[in-house]
């Protein structure tokens, strides 16, 4: 995604014409790379340069198999031995599964050549007793936002980890403590930004943040940028928890359509993120408490561009744990599945917990 704001000089990608800025690496409407031919001014511009940040104990440099694309064996200079496909890094494709209950799926997609998507959770064993879901989605015409996203939504995980606040003993304070969790967890993660940004660099580090917080009956949720939080019931109408901050959701907000808001040049222009040129990192929060069996669903937008409306996607989420046995991890892998079959043109990542 875009930033909303930029110094740089503005053009239009020349495989669909949507409106794209001297520095972005890829276009945020069809997904096309930008100069393909050109050569990198620096290593940081480098789009296989391997993140400093982890996520497995394996070396990074090690290519995972089997391949992707035929299932042949990776051959030790890092290629398919039957198709010749270039095997995928950890960064690419990784979940996690802190519970039975709770589970996400980060892919890099197929039109990206790096993912800069990054997710975080934790959970209690019981089934919904408490779920820290995070999400981050670095903006693709950053500098490093790949390796500032994992590190932010790591750092905001362990914030939500480390407090457990219950307030005075009422519903109200109970809910006050966890959103000021929440807007530390987002500080840290702004932090966690900064900390992986060069202090010179022209296009500093920055991503999106949300984040879903269930805990004793209680469902918070905050957001920076335009990665979502729903919750969807069973037996009820959808929840959107989160709004985006973005250029498509002021249009939206002024009274044209959602197709035509988020299908425009600046559909993916987002007007507040984490990072050293943020005008404000603060989330907007959400408050409700879940009634009856349901799932929440934080998402990046390589998920919701192709299902926008909460009614439509909740329909998508039930059928497709209904078709997995209603199990969180198969469920969050067959939906990022199906948004590399719509297309894949950005990084996908779904993070699912199940009442």
């Amino acid at each position: 995604m875009d930033v909303a704001m930029t110094s740089t000089t503005q053009t239009v990608c020349p495989s669909c014409g949507g409106q794209v800025s001297e520095a972005d690496r890829f276009c945020e409407a069809c997904g096309a790379e930008l100069n393909p031919t050109a050569a990198p001014a620096s290593p940081a511009l480098d789009t296989d340069t391997e993140p400093t940040v982890e996520i497995s104990t394996a070396p990074a440099a090690e290519p995972v198999g089997p391949c992707r694309s035929c299932g042949g064996a990776i051959g030790a200079e890092g290629y398919c031995e039957t198709c010749g496909t270039k095997a995928s890094k950890p960064r690419d494709h990784f979940d996690e599964h802190p519970a039975p209950w709770v589970a996400g799926v980060c892919d890099r997609g197929i039109r990206h050549s790096r993912n800069e998507d990054a997710l975080a959770i934790a959970a209690d064993a019981e089934p919904g007793s408490r779920a820290l879901l995070v999400v981050c989605d670095g903006v693709s015409s950053s500098l490093d936002s790949d390796v500032a996203s994992l590190a932010a939504a790591r750092a905001a995980r362990e914030v939500l980890v480390a407090g457990h606040a219950q307030g005075i003993g009422t519903e109200s304070s109970h809910s006050n403590a966890i959103v000021a969790r929440l807007k530390a967890a987002a500080d840290a993660a702004n932090d966690a930004v900064l900390d992986n940004t060069s202090p010179d660099s022209p296009n500093p580090a920055s991503c999106t943040f949300v984040a879903a917080v269930l805990e004793d009956g209680l469902l918070v949720a905050g957001a920076v940028g335009d990665s979502r939080a729903y919750w969807f019931p069973d037996e009820d109408e959808a929840v959107a928890l989160t709004v985006d901050d973005s250029w498509a959701a002021e249009l939206i907000a002024t009274g044209i359509s959602r197709a035509e808001a988020e299908s425009g040049p600046h559909a993916h222009a987002i007007t507040r993120w984490l990072g050293k040129d943020a005008p404000d990192h603060t989330p907007r929060t959400t408050t409700l408490c879940p009634a009856g069996p349901g799932w929440i669903l934080v998402c990046s937008d390589g998920l919701w561009n192709y299902c926008s409306e909460a009614a439509p996607l909740a329909d998508l989420v039930r059928q497709t744990a209904a078709a997995h046995g209603g199990e969180p991890l198969a469920t969050a892998s067959a939906l990022v599945d199906w948004a590399n079959a719509q297309g894949g043109q950005d990084n996908i990542t779904v993070a699912l917990a199940r009442l």
